[in-house]
C-alpha cells in the first residue's frame, strides 16, 4: 500500500520528527488552565489555548465561570468572532445598539457573537454558576467597553432558529 501523495513535496515526510514531539498536538488538562487572563467581577476566565501556552497564532480558547446573577458590561470584541458553548447553567445574551435583542441558551447550546456586535453576557440563574467554554478567532484579548448605552428595558426576544428548530408559536 503506497502512502505517496501528489503534494508530498509541499509537506515532506522527512520533517524533523523531534520537532513534532514539542510542536505537534498538545493536550491541556482541565486542571492546568491559566487564570492569568483579564478578569471581570463575578466572572472567572482561564486560558487553555493561546500563544503563550501552546504557540497558537489565530485562536484563543478557555473557560469562563459566571457567578449567579452576574453580568458583563456592554462591550464588543472588535474584528474577533466568538463562540460560547454552555456546559452548565442558563445564559442570557443581550445585544444591539441599545441591547434591544435577547436570547437564552442552556447546556449543550452554542452562541455565536459576530465581530463588532455590542453585547452583554448574563447568568440568568439566581442560584447556580454558569460554566462555559469560550473560543475566539484571534489570540488578542480585544474588548471594547461601551459606556454610553441606554438599554431598552424590555428587549425583543429573538429565537435561535434553523431548519430543524422553529420559534415557538
Amino acid at each position: 500500500m503506497s502512502h505517496d501523495h501528489p503534494h508530498d513535496h509541499d509537506h515532506p515526510h522527512d520533517h524533523d520528527r523531534a520537532q513534532w514531539k514539542h510542536d505537534g498536538v498538545r493536550v491541556i488538562k482541565g486542571d492546568q488552565l491559566d487564570s492569568n487572563t483579564a478578569q471581570t467581577p463575578g466572572m472567572f476566565r482561564q486560558a487553555a489555548i493561546n500563544h503563550a501556552r501552546v504557540g497558537a497564532q489565530k485562536i484563543w480558547a478557555g473557560t469562563v465561570s459566571i457567578a449567579p446573577n452576574a453580568k458583563t458590561g456592554v462591550h464588543h470584541h472588535g474584528e474577533l468572532e466568538s463562540v460560547i458553548f454552555i456546559v452548565r447553567g442558563h445564559a442570557r445574551m443581550r445585544w444591539g445598539d441599545r441591547l434591544e435583542f435577547v436570547a437564552e441558551a442552556g447546556p449543550g447550546d452554542f452562541i455565536y457573537v459576530p465581530p463588532f456586535v455590542p453585547h452583554q453576557e448574563i447568568n440568568a440563574d439566581p442560584d447556580n454558576t454558569l460554566e462555559c467554554v469560550l473560543v475566539r478567532s484571534d489570540n488578542e484579548a480585544v474588548v471594547v467597553n461601551i459606556t454610553d448605552v441606554d438599554p431598552v428595558e424590555a428587549p425583543e426576544a429573538v429565537y435561535w432558529t434553523d431548519p430543524i428548530h422553529r420559534a415557538p408559536e
